[in-house]
């Protein structure tokens, strides 16, 4: 069966509702004003993303969910990504709630999070601290991939050690997290077929977010090469500086059919290995590139911290570097279709 890439008129709704959702409560100056604070976190958005089912979308109803599926997800990574939300989204609606589905367990409402590094691309089980784990610092519930004698467990607790550490990404922190009580959630083939699980869909839900973050990028440079005059004229108007942004739309077409075909992988279940890792591979080089071309194409005050292109930049790059760098899923790629390197 073929995907279907073009968005459905439900979609359309959803993504409306969250937009204005985030246009009331992530306003590029409300973002930047939070990461001067002590919490850069939006608990009341990520309440209010609960309240309304954003978060649970493609949890069974079963267990507690919306019963949609990851294509819904998806819509709203790309609004959260077109705002560069300061809430635990990926972390907890994502990962941690990937592991529970795919165990069979209720997802809990509690703000969780799965206690591996955020660079992971594979399933690791160890044991002791574990390093740059995302949305930690205001997580409830820690999902932790532990190395024993009788094998890979996933354990599960509610408190742990947690120590913030500078970020590049000032809207999403990582912590150091430390585990020291906890009960353990699945053994064996379970736990590590469960990691496998919530980290392919957070490699290729990450990709939409990429593509809310290019979008959101290349439509603001837009919008301000329009109004930018010099010489006389827009700066806009200007042949150059019109071959790079309709290079860049053409980059963001791209990226979004490939986010989409993985969102749509991810719901099914077909060629979902394939479909994450072109996706991840493709999406997030794309978004970098927006975000480095909407700070040179703003000029001086592109370069300036009260601009919010710098936040744009710094999630980009971040999620570059998130589960998996698109060298390693280029190489999965290549292992999938048995391209010889």
């Amino acid at each position: 069966m073929s995907a279907t890439l073009i968005y459905s008129e439900v979609e359309e709704d959803l993504r409306a509702s969250v937009r204005d959702l985030l246009a009331d409560h992530a306003s590029p100056a409300a973002v930047l004003a939070r990461c001067e604070s002590d919490q850069p976190y939006d608990l009341e958005l990520w309440r209010l993303l609960g309240e309304m089912g954003a978060t649970t979308l493609h949890v069974p109803e079963e267990l507690g969910g919306q019963g949609a599926s990851m294509r819904e997800t998806a819509v709203v990574l790309e609004e959260l990504g077109r705002s560069v939300a300061p809430v635990p989204f990926l972390g907890s609606a994502v990962l941690a709630s990937a592991v529970f589905t795919v165990l069979g367990e209720p997802v809990p409402s509690e703000t969780a999070t799965l206690v591996v590094p955020f660079s992971s691309w594979q399933p690791v089980f160890s044991s002791g601290p574990v390093r740059s784990v995302a949305d930690a610092t205001v997580a409830s519930l820690f999902i932790v991939p532990v190395s024993t004698p009788d094998g890979p467990e996933l354990h599960l607790a509610s408190s742990a050690t947690v120590t913030p550490v500078t970020s590049l990404d000032l809207t999403r922190p990582v912590a150091d997290v430390t585990v020291s009580e906890s009960t353990v959630l699945a053994r064996g083939a379970d736990a590590s077929n469960a990691l496998r699980v919530a980290l392919l869909t957070g490699a290729g839900l990450l990709a939409s977010e990429q593509v809310g973050i290019a979008e959101r990028c290349l439509f603001d440079t837009v919008a301000y090469l329009r109004e930018r005059h010099q010489f006389g004229r827009a700066v806009g108007s200007f042949q150059a500086l019109k071959h790079r942004l309709a290079d860049l739309y053409q980059e963001l077409v791209t990226a979004r059919a490939a986010a989409r075909y993985a969102a749509d992988a991810l719901a099914t279940g077909e060629d979902v290995e394939i479909a994450v890792a072109v996706a991840a591979a493709h999406c997030s080089d794309v978004a970098v590139h927006a975000a480095e071309e909407a700070v040179q194409l703003h000029g001086g005050i592109g370069m300036t911290w009260e601009h919010p292109a710098h936040l744009f930049l710094k999630r980009a790059k971040a999620d570059q570097l998130a589960l998996g760098t698109p060298d390693r899923h280029r190489a999965a790629l290549a292992e999938l279709v048995d391209l010889r390197l």
